[in-house]
């Protein structure tokens, strides 16, 4: 059997699966000031009367690393930069404590500028005095050679907690975001790990020694112990579990919008012959642009139980949650209460849904029937106007799904995949009021903790060969060998092939559903004179994302049951 878990802004989706479908679903109220106890309430009435031995696997998807990030409530890190000439490092500060340092390679990976071991002794000296145990270390060519990196670490190593290596985090080329997302690991780690050992012990307890997985935003997961070192990977697993739990039931030929509308937000995304949408260089989380691979979503402020008001004679609904609709107990007037006015669905006091609705009819003079409509229709429109500007965006430059680059295709979705708790309701306004085709998913009320209980562990690898130099390497991988002349871009790949397999197993992939695939390849002769010189070789390889192996008995299941 297989865990499930979503931690949503609203509610705390929890699922068993077995090989025939769903067997127990929980939902659990969220409070976003204690996270663990969400997770850990969820998990524990899950596994009620269920025999530790039996359960095999648990994927979690959380807000945590995101909302910390989003709070700023993270602690202090230390940030050494190294930049080498022709940008200046002081343009990617990430905190307080970043420090520009001395050593520089060029874009082969040739030392050009050594390490000052004496400035790194005086920044080590500053990040003591101002208590920091946590450190981030980033080169501008380190994913060419990570001789400084390493360097610099094995001098803090002795009189420091966790540190970040750049060249570890990412193996793309891209210094700005690297600096970021190395950043982020290094900031969030002391939350997550907390987390991770509350999820552990709480387990333990329960007789529950079990492989614990963790959803990562490009919709894949990875081993709970191996997200202590990539901790960012994290970041929006909420709108990935949202995709992975409508992926199931997509069309194979076209393209389709998903919606989760949750209580708190509208996760959207699209997919293209069954395929996510990849956000090519990464997620940006604020003033953060990482390198953070990410499904292309985005996420609005509209659900169920967002906040209705009138500001300034105008009907304003959202961005912000104040509670539950007043119809279950809050205290303030929502979307929720809106459908329930109407007579759109039958859960709920409807005499406090009604009151609620009440007072925004007096404010703009018109009948409670009319207000509740506005409120309704105002909501589905925010979702489909923000769902338009998606695909626009997404039409706007190149298309990669999660396997290739789709040279000049026009996303055209013309169908609609709903989940979240009120889907159905949504679903039939939505419907007359747009052109799409609407289809609520199966189990919508716990689809995206389905989702992420049947994603596939992924990871990438990239590896990069110079003939000229003689050395084939992936530094994010610690890996480097000695090559001929006759290297070529089929022997990078046939090696990088190597080292994901082992990678993928490392991280919790099991052997026999290992979907890899090349994503990029290029090579280039170096020419001096009239002669070639060498070869220059780069090439990236992954795991795609996707449902578990055997999962299609699963969601035949859940479509009948």
């Amino acid at each position: 059997m297989i865990i499930g878990l979503d931690v949503g802004g609203t509610h705390t989706d929890v699922v068993l699966l077995g090989k025939d479908g769903l067997i127990r679903e929980v939902k659990v109220a969220t409070d976003t000031a204690a996270l663990f106890d969400a997770v850990l309430s969820g998990i524990e009435k899950i596994t009620e009367g269920i025999d530790p031995e039996d359960i095999h696997r648990v994927v979690l998807s959380t807000t945590l690393t995101t909302n910390a990030i989003v709070q700023g409530k993270n602690p202090e890190v230390g940030m050494i930069v190294a930049s080498g000439p022709g940008i200046d490092p002081e343009l990617f500060r990430t905190n307080p404590h970043y420090y520009a340092v001395s050593g520089a390679m060029d874009h082969r990976g040739r030392e050009t500028e050594p390490v000052d071991r004496d400035e790194i002794a005086g920044i080590a000296k500053k990040l003591e005095e101002a208590g920091i145990r946590n450190v981030g270390i980033v080169g501008k060519f380190s994913t060419r050679n990570p001789s400084h990196e390493l360097a610099i670490h094995e001098q803090l190593k002795p009189d420091f907690g966790k540190m970040f290596m750049g060249h570890q985090i990412s193996g793309n080329l891209n210094f700005p975001r690297r600096i970021a997302t190395t950043f982020l690991n290094a900031t969030v780690r002391p939350i997550h790990r907390k987390f991770y050992e509350a999820v552990q012990n709480s387990l333990a307890d329960k007789g529950l020694a079990v492989p614990i997985h963790v959803l990562k935003a490009d919709g894949g997961t990875m081993s709970f112990e191996a997200s202590l070192d990539f901790p960012a990977q994290s970041i929006l697993s909420g709108p990935a579990a949202s995709v992975m739990g409508a992926i199931g039931f997509a069309p194979k030929k076209g393209d389709c919008l998903v919606l989760d509308i949750g209580g708190t937000t509208t996760d959207m995304a699209v997919l293209t012959d069954g395929v996510p949408l990849l956000d090519p260089l990464g997620i940006t989380l604020g003033e953060h642009k990482t390198l953070i691979r990410s499904l292309e979503t985005r996420s609005i402020g509209i659900g169920g139980d967002s906040a209705v008001s009138v500001e300034n004679g105008e009907l304003k609904i959202g961005p912000g949650r104040l509670g539950p609709a007043m119809a279950f107990g809050g205290r303030n007037p929502t979307p929720t209460d809106a459908v329930l006015v109407l007579g759109l669905m039958e859960n709920g006091d409807k005499d406090a849904a009604r009151k609620g609705i009440q007072t925004i009819a007096d404010v703009l003079s018109i009948s409670l029937e009319e207000a509740a409509t506005r409120i309704f229709d105002g909501a589905c429109d925010r979702i489909l106007k923000s769902a338009g500007e998606m695909i626009d965006m997404i039409n706007s430059k190149p298309v990669y799904t999660i396997h290739e680059l789709q040279e000049g295709l026009t996303v055209k979705p013309e169908k609609i995949l709903i989940l979240g708790g009120p889907a159905p309701d949504f679903a039939r306004r939505l419907s007359q009021r747009s052109t799409y085709e609407v289809q609520v998913v199966p189990r919508w009320h716990v689809a995206n903790a389905i989702g992420a209980a049947l994603a596939r562990t992924t990871c990438e690898v990239t590896l990069f060969g110079d003939t000229q130099r003689g050395i084939s390497a992936a530094p994010e991988e610690g890996f480097e060998e000695a090559v001929k002349k006759d290297f070529s871009k089929e022997l990078a790949v046939k090696k990088a092939f190597e080292l994901l397999k082992n990678k993928a197993v490392r991280i919790g992939a099991s052997e026999d559903d290992l979907a890899m695939e090349v994503v990029e390849e290029m090579q280039f002769n170096m020419v001096q004179g009239f002669y070639t010189t060498g070869r220059n070789i780069r090439v990236k390889v992954q795991v795609k994302p996707g449902l578990i192996h055997g999962y299609e008995t699963i969601i035949s299941s859940l479509s009948v049951g």
